[in-house]
């Protein structure tokens, strides 16, 4: 098919491009027409095949002329004038008698025609595909933020391929210069604040943000206008895309969450994270999960000189292992299956790869989940953790880098308190090893496997309900790729001993976040899809914090990075009331479990008592 389209183009070419130099003919010499045609007609072959020749070369053949652009037009001006140099000297050259002014004016009408009958065919496509769609109501009213390169090239692909059905009305520009003035046949009928207003005007019930270059301040500034709008909101990728060229349609993807949080990029000292990771054979312990992943993918980019990743999950390992081997074929990559409790299989491991950092990820950390089997969280979490920073100890690792999380602050529930054991025994540790033992703290990561936005998706696919515990609860959010960055900087900045608490910004309120997904997805609240609220999950809190009021906070030179101070130093004291703990392990009794967790982890209280208080606070309540 696509060869038969070529053919049948060259031979219009051939066609258009001969009547050009016959017109010639007729204008330079019209009592002469037949004489000349007949010298002509010795050599019109070499000369199509010359113009065909150029043309191909020109991609005149490759262009899709029903979208065709400046680009295009000027190749096509170029390819026909060069064409006709070369037509001259080889007529000049082999002695010809077809006059100068005949093959100058040929060129020149040949630019006219050639080029003419494919914009003619252009127009004429536009005309027929768009009087038909202008009001049809299958089409999609489509509003298109952004009147610039990638906006035009969204646009026109809009127009020529109708089988996407969607209909292109108005753009939006904040730039005065281009309000007023039409683009492919649109018109920029203002700003950002006309937003709301011409979507009312012109019934949109589509958004594309088609602004590559946009700031993130400006970005979230134009959805926040957007989502309460009632549109689908779409949005075009990022500017290398546009350079090559892929600001399509079909690469025009939904609004995310994320693009509304609006989350600053992260700056790293990459000087300072290669140092300690270059030629360097790191550990990455639940590798396959959602944070253990993206510190492979981030890790491999700084060219260690082997990168392990350990995981007792082997489907997440496999993933991973195969987009590493595709992206980086010349990395040093081991995939290892174990699990942390096994402190034999570790050191098998660590003997083996004579391994230098650590980063320690891997951690059962669904609440509600935890809640129903204390014991699993326990040999997981604390004990998992305390033989893998014993074998670190034990083959004189360089940096031990533990993955924490908010949930370990003031906890009410089990996984917490685990995590706040794994921070003591990372402390502890620090102050009889040669080690470096640091943690780091974050909230939720946004679209981690098991969190509430992949589950809203999901609910709102099937039509809903979103299925919410509490109005009022709040978390801390921040991106996979954000907490992965920012943990390999806390490796740099680490002595040992401390927990780094990275800046997470303002708490998002989960209601809120249920809203807006529904929203971007073009739908009505509790009219299209209802958020039906059912009650907190065990051990779940309102609200999360970062730091314990005891450890103060100290700042780095990375204004995302802060540093709680060391309040624990006793290994011996830590190993006894542990040893004490794994006794317990054995029992049926979850209540006995947790009740000694509160005498391990003093801050640990029942979340009914936590939230009952969160809920009468006038600070919590405004």
């Amino acid at each position: 098919m696509r060869y038969g389209k070529t053919i049948l183009l060259m031979i219009i070419d051939i066609f258009f491009m001969n009547m050009a130099y016959l017109f010639a003919i007729n204008i330079t010499y019209p009592g002469r027409f037949t004489e000349m045609t007949t010298i002509y007609s010795k050599d019109f072959i070499v000369i199509s095949i010359i113009y065909l020749i150029f043309f191909y070369a020109f991609r005149m053949y490759h262009s899709l002329w029903d979208l065709t652009g400046t680009d295009e037009f000027l190749l096509g001006v170029g390819g026909n004038i060069l064409a006709g140099i070369v037509a001259i000297i080889y007529t000049r050259g082999i002695g010809a008698t077809i006059p100068l002014n005949v093959t100058v004016l040929g060129t020149i009408l040949t630019v006219v025609f050639v080029l003419g009958y494919r914009i003619i065919y252009r127009v004429y496509r536009r005309a027929l595909l768009y009087l038909p769609y202008k009001d049809s109501l299958d089409q999609s009213r489509v509003m298109v933020i952004g009147a610039g390169s990638a906006g035009t090239m969204i646009v026109n692909e809009m127009l020529a391929r109708r089988e996407l059905k969607l209909n292109p009305i108005v753009l939006v520009d904040d730039s005065k210069y281009k309000q007023g003035k039409r683009i492919s046949g649109l018109k920029v009928e203002g700003g950002r604040n006309q937003i709301q207003m011409l979507v009312k005007e012109k019934d949109i019930d589509t958004i594309i943000l088609a602004i590559p270059t946009i700031s993130t301040k400006d970005k979230k500034e134009i959805l926040e206008i957007c989502k309460n709008c009632n549109c689908k909101i779409k949005i075009v990728p990022g500017i290398y895309e546009i350079i090559r060229g892929d600001a399509t349609v079909s690469k025009v993807k939904d609004v995310s969450v994320e693009d509304l949080l609006g989350r600053e990029p992260v700056l790293l000292d990459n000087k300072g994270i290669s140092e300690y990771l270059k030629d360097r054979v790191i550990i990455i312990t639940g590798g396959g999960g959602t944070i253990g992943s993206e510190l492979c993918r981030q890790i491999a980019v700084y060219k260690p000189k082997t990168l392990i990743i350990f995981d007792i999950y082997e489907n997440n390992a496999y993933d991973i292992q195969n987009e590493l081997k595709y992206k980086y074929p010349n990395l040093d990559l081991k995939v290892l299956i174990g699990s942390v409790r096994d402190k034999k299989r570790l050191q098998q491991v660590f003997r083996l790869y004579n391994v230098d950092v650590v980063f320690h990820a891997a951690a059962h950390k669904h609440v509600p989940l935890m809640e129903e089997s204390p014991q699993e969280a326990i040999k997981n979490n604390v004990f998992g953790t305390l033989n893998i920073a014993e074998v670190a100890n034990e083959f004189n690792v360089k940096k031990f880098v533990l993955i924490s999380t908010d949930k370990a602050v003031n906890p009410t529930n089990v996984m917490g308190a685990t995590k706040r054991v794994c921070e003591m025994i990372i402390q502890a540790m620090n102050s009889v090893s040669k080690t470096e033992f640091v943690a780091v703290r974050f909230g939720n990561v946004l679209g981690s496997n098991g969190s509430v936005i992949p589950l809203f998706k999901k609910q709102i696919e099937n039509g809903g309900p979103l299925t919410l515990t509490h109005e009022n609860i709040i978390r801390y959010f921040m991106l996979i790729p954000e907490a992965a960055q920012l943990v390999l900087q806390t490796g740099q900045f680490a002595k040992g001993g401390e927990i780094f608490v990275l800046d997470m910004g303002k708490p998002v309120k989960i209601y809120d976040l249920a809203v807006d997904l529904i929203r971007l997805s073009g739908l009505d609240p509790n009219t299209d899809i209802e958020i039906k609220v059912i009650g907190l999950r065990p051990g779940e809190k309102l609200y999360e914090e970062l730091l314990m009021s005891e450890e103060g906070l100290i700042e780095t030179i990375h204004n995302k990075i802060h540093i709680g101070k060391p309040t624990f130093e006793s290994m011996d004291k830590l190993n006894e009331k542990l040893n004490e703990l794994k006794k317990l392990l054995d029992e049926d009794s979850n209540e006995l479990i947790k009740e000694k967790m509160k005498l391990i982890v003093p801050t640990y209280k029942e979340a009914a008592k936590v939230n009952e208080a969160a809920i009468t606070s006038e600070e919590y309540i405004e």
